[in-house]
C-alpha cells in the first residue's frame, strides 16, 4: 500500500472513531486476537469459544477478529455460519508503528479494546506490544498457559494489561513467582470450553456409514511427545532429527495404556471405539499405535477416522459419544464444555495445561504419562466412566458449573473495562 493512501485511510478511520466515539450509546467495541493456526481443532475452538462468550455475556460488543495469517478460507466460513456478522482482519503493527493494510488500520483504530485469546502462551505478545506502544489503548489476556520458553520476557507486557486469565494453575503461580503484577490475575477456562460450532449432517452421514450408534461409543485421541509437524506440507517445516528421534522413542511407552483401554471397552462392554484426530498428524498415529497392533476380535469395533476434520463436525461427533479418552486437551475441553464426560492423558511436553482438569475437581480423569503408578489407573477410568453413567454425569455436571461460573465472572471484569 502506498503510505500516502494508508495515512489517509488511517486518518478517516480515526475520526470516524472519534466521532462515533462521542455517542453515548455507542455499542462497546473488543479487537479479539485469536485464530493461531488451522492444523488443529483445538486451535480453531478458541476463537468461536471466545466469541460466544462475548455474544451471551456482553451481547451489546461488537467484535472484530484479528487472525493470524493461516486462518483458511474453509474455517472462516465455518466461523461464520455461526457468526455470520463477524469482520475478520489480518496484518500486522510494524515496529515503526504502520499497519500493513487498510482493514487492519481501521480495525485498530475503531476498537476500544484488545482481547487476546486463548492459547499456549501469549502468542501474539509481538502483536499485543506493538498495540500497546502505538495506540495506548487497553488489552487483556484470556485464558493462556504461562511458562514455556515463548513466555521470556513476557513479564513486563502482561503486567500491563487489565486481566490476565491463565487457564491452569500452575501458569497462575508460575507468573506470580515471575513477577508478573497486573490489577486482576486468576484461573479463566479456556475459550474452547464455550466453543458450539456444529455440523450435525456430516457426524450423522459419518456415524452412519460406519455403524456407530449414538451414546454407545467412545472417542480416543492419540498424540506423540512432540507434533511432527514437518509431516504437513502446508506447513514446509524440515524434519526435526532430535524430536522425531523422541517421538520414536516414546510412543509404544505413551499408547500401551491407552490401547488397553481400547481393548477393555470393546472386550467388557457393549461400546465400540472411534479413533479421531485433533491435528491433522494424528490419523497415522492412530492407525499405527492403535487400531494395527489391536486383535482381530477388538478391530471389529474400532473405527478409524482416516480424514481430518474441522472443529464443528468433531464436535457434533462428541456430542453423540458416550465420552473421550487420550493424550490430548482440547477435544475433552469441547467435550466437558457440551456435557460429555472426558480423561485426559498428558506428558511434560503438552506444558501445563493438563492441570485445568484438577482445577475444575477432575482430578480423577486426569493421568500423567511421565508417572508410571498412572499407567495402570488408565484401564479402570475408563471403564468406570462407561460403565458407572450417572457417576459421571455428575462429575461433569459440577466441573461444568465451575466452569460457567468462572467464565460469567470474567465477562464481567472485561464487561467493566468497555465502559
Amino acid at each position: 500500500m502506498q503510505r500516502r493512501h494508508f495515512l489517509q485511510t488511517a486518518l478517516t478511520a480515526a475520526l470516524c472513531s472519534a466521532s462515533q466515539a462521542a455517542s453515548p450509546n455507542r455499542r462497546p467495541r473488543i479487537l479479539l486476537r485469536s485464530s493461531w493456526q488451522v492444523v488443529n481443532i483445538g486451535d480453531i475452538a478458541h476463537t468461536p469459544g471466545v466469541l460466544r462468550l462475548i455474544e451471551e455475556h456482553i451481547p451489546e460488543a461488537e467484535v472484530v477478529l484479528w487472525a493470524s495469517s493461516d486462518l483458511s478460507d474453509e474455517v472462516a466460513a465455518m466461523e461464520h455460519k455461526r457468526f455470520p456478522q463477524l469482520k475478520i482482519v489480518k496484518g500486522r503493527i510494524g515496529k515503526d508503528g504502520q499497519v500493513s493494510n487498510a482493514s487492519l488500520a481501521e480495525a485498530i483504530e475503531w476498537a476500544d479494546f484488545l482481547l487476546h485469546g486463548s492459547g499456549p502462551s501469549l502468542v501474539a505478545a509481538g502483536d499485543v506490544a506493538a498495540w500497546v506502544k502505538h495506540t495506548g489503548k487497553p488489552f487483556g489476556v484470556y485464558g493462556i498457559t504461562y511458562g514455556s520458553f515463548w513466555d521470556q520476557d513476557r513479564k513486563e507486557l502482561l503486567s500491563q494489561a487489565k486481566f490476565v486469565y491463565f487457564r491452569d494453575s500452575v501458569s497462575l503461580e508460575h507468573a506470580k513467582e515471575q513477577g508478573v503484577n497486573c490489577p486482576v490475575m486468576e484461573f479463566g477456562p479456556d475459550g474452547a470450553f464455550a466453543c458450539d460450532l456444529r455440523n450435525e449432517e456430516r457426524a450423522t452421514e459419518f456415524l452412519q456409514a460406519h455403524g456407530l450408534k449414538e451414546g454407545k461409543f467412545l472417542c480416543c485421541l492419540s498424540r506423540l511427545r512432540y507434533t511432527p509437524y514437518w509431516t504437513i506440507p502446508a506447513k514446509k517445516r524440515p524434519i526435526d532429527p532430535e524430536r522425531h528421534a523422541y517421538n520414536e522413542r516414546m510412543k509404544e511407552h505413551d499408547h500401551a495404556a491407552l490401547r488397553a483401554a481400547i481393548i477393555a471397552v470393546v472386550r467388557q462392554t457393549s461400546h465400540s471405539v472411534l479413533l479421531c484426530p485433533e491435528d491433522m498428524t494424528q490419523m497415522a498415529v492412530g492407525k499405527e499405535m492403535f487400531l494395527d497392533k489391536l486383535p482381530d476380535d477388538v478391530k471389529r469395533r474400532v473405527v478409524w477416522r482416516e480424514k481430518f476434520w474441522l472443529t464443528d463436525e468433531a464436535l457434533s461427533t462428541y456430542v453423540r459419544s458416550a465420552g473421550l479418552f487420550g493424550s490430548e486437551m482440547h477435544s475433552p475441553i469441547m467435550a466437558l464444555g457440551n456435557g460429555v464426560p472426558a480423561i485426559v492423558c498428558r506428558f511434560k511436553e503438552q506444558t501445563s495445561k493438563g492441570f485445568m482438569w484438577r482445577d475444575i475437581g477432575l482430578g480423577d480423569w486426569l493421568f500423567d504419562l511421565d508417572n508410571p503408578a498412572d499407567h495402570d489407573r488408565i484401564v479402570p477410568a475408563v471403564l468406570d466412566m462407561v460403565q458407572n453413567r450417572d457417576a459421571a454425569r455428575e462429575r461433569v455436571a459440577s466441573a461444568r458449573a465451575l466452569v460457567e461460573r468462572r467464565q460469567r465472572e470474567t465477562m464481567a471484569v472485561l464487561k467493566s473495562h468497555l465502559s
